[in-house]
C-alpha cells in the first residue's frame, strides 16, 4: 500500500513512518525540510496549511492511504495561555485537515486516519469512558477552542468515511515527558505540584505503541473512532509522584485546589481533579491490537532508566 504522511518528523511519525515500511508499505512523507524527511521515505516539499503545496504533493505520491500526524505542540502548555499556545496546532487540526482531505479526495486515496486526543472527554459520566462519550466543547473558556478544533477535525474526518485515533498523552523518546523535556525540569525544580485530591486519571501511550495501532488501523473500514491508550488510567496523584522518583526528584509539593486554580485557571485544575480516563476496549477488539506497555508505570521505569 502506498501511504502519505503527514506529521512524519514528529515524535510518533519517527516510530510510524519505520513501522510501515516493515509492513511492506510504500511511504511518502509532507515535509517543509527534506533535509528532515525519515530515511527511504519519498519526501515531498509542502505545507499542510498550504492547500497548493498538498495538492501537488499528493498527485505526485498518489497514495492508497493518508495519515494526518501533523501537530506543532510546544514543549509545555501553560493552561492559562493554552488556546494561544495550540492555536498553530488548532489550525492544523481544522484547515490542515481540510487540505488534506482535499487532496487525498483529488488524488483517489481509499483510506485516511486522523491523530486526535483522548483526554478532551468532558468531565462528566464514569470515571472511564469510551469513545461515544461526549467531547468538552463547553468546557473552560482557555480549553474551549482547543477541543473545538480537535472535534471539527474529527467531524471533517468522519464525514468523509475516515478513521479518527484518540491518541493518549505520549510518552517514549522525542515526547514532553522524556529525561530533559520541559515538564521534567519542571518536576524536578518542583515546579509541578498536586492540587487537590489529584484524582484526575490521564490515559497515557507509549509513542511506539500508538504507531503501531496507526499501522493495524489502516485496515478497518470508517467511520471509526478509536482510543488508543494504555489499560490502566492513572490518577495524577499515582503517576507524579512515580515520575520524580524515576527522574531522581523530591516528591511534589501539595498545594489546595483553591491556589491551583487562581494559578492555572479552570483548565488547569481539570488535569488534577474531574478529569475522565479512556478505554481501549474498542480499539482492541476492532484492531487485533495490544499495548506493549500495558501500564505507564513499566513504560515510565523504561524510559526514566
Amino acid at each position: 500500500m502506498r501511504v502519505f504522511v503527514a506529521g512524519a518528523t514528529g515524535a510518533i511519525g519517527r516510530q510510524l513512518v519505520p513501522l510501515l515500511q516493515s509492513a511492506g508499505h510504500e511511504v511518502s512523507a509532507l515535509v517543509r525540510d527534506p533535509a528532515r524527511a525519515p530515511s527511504g521515505v519519498q519526501a515531498l516539499r509542502g505545507d499542510a496549511l498550504d492547500r497548493a503545496s498538498v495538492m501537488d504533493a499528493m498527485r505526485e505520491a498518489r497514495p492508497d492511504a493518508v495519515i494526518h500526524e501533523a501537530t506543532a505542540l510546544p514543549g509545555y502548555t501553560n493552561p492559562r495561555r493554552m488556546s494561544a499556545q495550540l492555536r498553530p496546532t488548532s489550525r492544523l487540526r481544522t484547515e490542515g485537515s481540510a487540505n488534506l482531505l482535499a487532496a487525498a479526495e483529488a488524488a483517489g486515496a481509499q483510506r485516511f486516519i486522523a491523530q486526535s486526543i483522548a483526554f478532551a472527554y468532558a468531565p462528566a459520566g464514569p470515571a472511564v469512558v469510551d469513545e461515544d462519550a461526549p467531547l468538552n466543547v463547553d468546557g473552560p473558556r482557555q480549553l474551549r477552542p482547543v477541543v473545538l478544533a480537535v472535534a471539527d477535525l474529527e467531524r471533517q474526518v468522519l464525514d468523509a468515511g475516515g478513521v479518527v485515533l484518540r491518541y493518549g498523552w505520549f510518552y517514549g523518546p522525542g515526547t514532553s515527558l522524556e529525561r530533559g523535556s520541559a515538564y521534567a525540569k519542571m518536576v524536578s525544580r518542583r515546579m509541578f505540584p498536586l492540587a487537590g485530591s489529584g484524582d484526575a486519571l490521564w490515559s497515557f501511550i507509549h509513542v511506539r505503541d500508538a504507531a503501531e495501532a496507526t499501522v493495524a488501523a489502516l485496515a478497518v473500514d470508517g467511520p471509526r473512532v478509536f482510543n488508543i491508550v494504555d489499560d490502566h488510567p492513572a490518577p495524577i496523584r499515582e503517576w507524579l509522584p512515580e515520575y520524580a522518583r524515576l527522574l531522581g526528584a523530591p516528591p511534589p509539593r501539595h498545594v489546595p485546589m483553591w491556589l491551583w486554580r487562581l494559578a492555572t485557571g479552570p483548565a488547569g485544575a481539570g488535569g488534577m481533579e474531574g478529569q475522565r480516563g479512556a478505554s481501549n476496549a474498542r480499539a482492541r477488539a476492532a484492531l487485533g491490537w495490544a499495548p506493549r506497555y500495558a501500564d505507564w508505570r513499566g513504560g515510565f521505569a523504561e524510559l526514566l532508566a
